[in-house]
């Protein structure tokens, strides 16, 4: 049902990172993939949801589209809280975020799920996986800024140092400021729901986003200039989220048009 309502390595010592994504190979005939950021925001509430989880599921594990590797980010948010079902990984913060998109993307029109938002660029119901193939086919064949994921485990504490490094973009276009941010996901995550829409279900997820924080800006002539950009944060996470299926991913967006024009991600693994 439709409901319109208007990264990290951790080790003992410093691992960089050039994209990780699940064991999934990262060259297609012997070339790279073009790291392809897939979000979708989604409820347990929502009776339409399950086959776009589903579906991001199989993106994020199988990798099924050639010259793409697929980073998957499931965003639950909270409006459907109050229809039967309180969503246990919704957050106010990915309908803000869901609806900077709608804004931008929908002109106007109110946020809705499953909705799928690929690169930044384009959206659509998530469960049409006809139309996400497609669109991350597209989105595979545009230039990335390369991004470069680094870790320091902090020995005795929930956290990490994560630097991100950023290499020069010529061929990318963008003539505003762009944002770094670094997310926080959480994969093997379920639910029996016993309410709603989905009563009696099973539910599970694809990454789950658990945190997201803005490390930086960058101002895109610089990168036009052949500059590379360090920016560095801590990131800490919960007790009761599980180290060993936690991972960050670390992205460009375009703070005008909100293009996500590069990423990369990598494994959260406890130190011993």
């Amino acid at each position: 049902m439709r409901l319109l309502i208007a990264f990290i390595i951790i080790s003992f010592g410093t691992v960089t990172v050039a994209g990780w994504s699940n064991g999934a190979s990262q060259a297609v005939a012997g070339k790279p993939r073009t790291p392809v950021m897939v979000e979708l925001f989604t409820s347990e509430g929502c009776s339409s949801c399950p086959p776009a989880d589903a579906f991001l599921t199989a993106l994020e594990s199988q990798q099924p589209v050639p010259g793409a590797q697929v980073i998957a980010l499931e965003e639950h948010v909270d409006y459907w809280d109050q229809l039967g079902w309180r969503d246990p990984f919704s957050s106010a913060d990915w309908t803000e975020r869901q609806r900077r998109y709608v804004d931008v993307l929908a002109r106007g029109g109110g946020p809705y799920t499953p909705q799928m938002v690929v690169n930044g660029s384009v959206e659509f119901v998530g469960s049409r996986d006809r139309t996400g193939t497609s669109a991350i086919e597209q989105a595979a064949t545009r230039a990335a800024i390369p991004v470069d994921l680094s870790v320091t485990a902090t020995p005795g504490k929930r956290s990490a140092e994560v630097a991100v490094q950023v290499g020069s973009g010529n061929s990318v276009e963008s003539r505003g400021d762009l944002e770094v941010w670094v997310a926080l996901a959480e994969s093997r995550l379920q639910s029996s729901v016993s309410r709603g829409e989905n009563a009696g279900k099973q539910l599970r997820h694809a990454s789950v986003l658990r945190k997201l924080q803005k490390v930086g800006s960058i101002n895109s002539k610089s990168l036009g200039q052949g500059q590379t950009t360090k920016l560095a944060a801590r990131v800490n996470y919960h007790a009761s989220w599980k180290p060993e299926n936690l991972h960050v991913v670390a992205f460009i967006q375009d703070r005008r048009n909100l293009r996500i024009l590069g990423a990369a991600q990598a494994p959260l693994q406890p130190s011993t």
